[in-house]
């Protein structure tokens, strides 16, 4: 975790840093389903609730790095608790509702989590180098890695929320194995990124940020998939 300070204009700075792109990302997103856009209140919820995940995540993590032997082994359990942990702040914030009722709201959701995530992930990995660096080289510092964090933790848990949307109209059992499915890519995606990160100290940073815009594109197209079969369900 990055060292805490108690400079406001610091910790501004930093916060801004972690949530403009996160912003930007979950306006674009949302600008996918307006159609039928998802209740305002619902999604600022699970923004939140991905942020607190942040905070429960790292306890799991120093756990898993205390027991578990071998840094390959760490790496996949800390993105699996990650994806874990996001895709339970959404079940939690739609328990009992019926706000998930088109396969295209799974994916929002899941992504609006992975958003909340990224931006306090982000703001805590900003604090040090904001603290040390100031403003413009501690965006230079870590080869923009913010910026890769936020791209990974969306398409990651929009994966997801993808295969889930894809078998929406299927029967529970079909629908475990997908769920199964979309956690393990992407949590083997996750596990990748991180790995190539600490491996080569973020020196092959560009290409696996471009490796993340090719996976990127593949999750788009796949979205509008899942976006024309709610729009199905509205023309029915």
């Amino acid at each position: 975790m990055a060292t805490l300070t108690t400079d406001p204009k610091i910790l501004l700075l930093a916060f801004l840093g972690g949530v403009i792109p996160s912003l930007l990302w979950l306006w674009f997103w949302l600008k996918e389903d307006e159609i039928h856009p998802e209740p305002k209140l619902f999604l600022t919820l699970v923004f939140i609730m991905g942020m607190i995940a942040v905070v429960i995540v790292f306890p799991i993590q120093k756990f898993i790095q205390t027991h578990v032997s071998g840094e390959n082994w760490q790496l996949i359990l800390w993105a699996g608790a990650e994806e874990v942990l996001k895709y339970l702040a959404v079940i939690i914030i739609l328990y009992k509702t019926h706000n998930a009722n088109e396969p295209i709201d799974w994916p929002i959701y899941l992504i609006t989590a992975a958003l909340g995530f990224a931006t306090l992930e982000n703001t805590l990995y900003l604090i040090k180098p904001l603290s040390i660096s100031g403003t413009t080289v501690s965006l230079l510092t870590g080869q923009l890695r913010f910026l890769g964090s936020t791209l990974l933790h969306t398409i990651a848990s929009g994966t997801i929320g993808i295969f889930i949307g894809i078998s929406f109209f299927m029967r529970e059992f079909k629908k475990v194995w997908f769920l199964l499915f979309g956690f393990l890519a992407a949590i083997a995606l996750h596990s990748a990124f991180n790995f190539f990160i600490i491996k080569n100290e973020g020196n092959d940073f560009l290409k696996v940020f471009a490796f993340l815009w090719v996976v990127t594109i593949i999750v788009m197209l796949l979205f509008e998939k899942v976006r024309r079969m709610s729009e199905t369900i509205e023309k029915s």
